[in-house]
């Protein structure tokens, strides 16, 4: 799912193309992708774009009169630039915005359709869509604190949960985790000032980190591949591979669709954190360090 640093780039690289510009068309290849009926659709053509803004993980275009159009990508869901009318071809192409300079087209990777548009007026409509999460600009340390705190939740669930903080998921939460040196699944409750200010630091260093690494790929183009995985990460989508800073192999909890990457070294004390699935399974047998669970890999071989 495009988090902070992907939704960022993306309305950087759209505002000069859009803003200022009417809406000639919105175009729906998939009826399902619209989620309102008042406004409808026909409300927009011919506004002119006055404004770009993200509220949590949601790209808005702020059209004349208090018109708003909300893209939310979830998981699969992307945005290209292309010709003006480009003709929506394949189950992938959603949705389009036709502007005089061009065509902002919504896409969808896979069979599930999650991604989705609302057509709203008025910012108490807007803010009905807004789920609610802290920016993390407006936080001081003590803020940070206080936010996160609210919850007794683990780190990993607190940091993605868009009503305490906006913008971050999957991704970015094992890289902010990673650089903070603490553990997917430590208790928010249980954490000491030293602790809380390694969070607060990773967590506004790796959003920005990543945020100039995609505004220098994108180039003042547009996006050419917005990801959850990236190479350079340090542990998110990594599972098997050396960690960068200590070598040990990067490990991961999964559950549901959701999955969590961590370094036992870095992260952990050594310990590898149970897979709730496996832990059920094997039971006693779980291993307790990456140690032991090479030595049993090595024993099936």
């Amino acid at each position: 799912m495009p988090e902070l640093p992907d939704l960022t780039v993306y309305l950087e690289c759209l505002a000069p193309k859009v803003v200022g510009a009417p809406l000639e068309a919105l175009r729906l290849a998939s009826p399902f992708v619209l989620r309102t009926v008042e406004p409808p659709p026909s409300a927009l053509e011919g506004r002119r774009v006055t404004g770009l803004r993200r509220v949590g993980k949601r790209v808005v275009l702020e059209l004349e009169a208090q018109h708003f159009l909300v893209v939310h990508l979830m998981i699969a869901g992307r945005l290209a630039w292309k010709a003006r009318g480009v003709r929506l071809a394949g189950k992938a192409q959603l949705a389009a915005c036709d502007f005089p300079g061009g065509s902002l087209v919504l896409t969808e990777a896979g069979t599930q359709r999650r991604a989705s548009l609302h057509v709203v007026r008025g910012e108490e409509a807007l803010r009905a869509l807004d789920p609610g999460g802290a920016e993390l600009d407006a936080l001081d340390r003590a803020g940070f604190v206080e936010v996160l705190t609210r919850t007794n939740h683990t780190l990993k669930r607190a940091l993605t949960d868009p009503r305490l903080l906006s913008g971050v998921g999957n991704a970015y939460s094992d890289e902010i985790l990673h650089a903070a040196r603490l553990s997917p699944v430590q208790l928010t409750a249980n954490l000491d000032e030293a602790e809380w200010t390694r969070l607060h630091d990773a967590t506004r260093a790796v959003l920005a980190r990543w945020t100039e690494r995609l505004r220098a790929e994108a180039a003042g183009g547009w996006p050419k591949q917005v990801t959850a995985f990236h190479p350079e990460m340090a542990v998110h989508g990594r599972f098997g591979a050396p960690c960068p800073d200590c070598g040990t192999k990067v490990q991961r909890i999964v559950y549901a669709s959701r999955e969590t990457n961590y370094c036992p070294t870095c992260q952990t004390g050594g310990r590898l954190l149970a897979d709730r699935a496996l832990s059920r399974l094997l039971k006693a047998d779980w291993p307790r360090t990456p140690e032991e669970l090479e030595e049993r890999r090595a024993r099936a071989d």
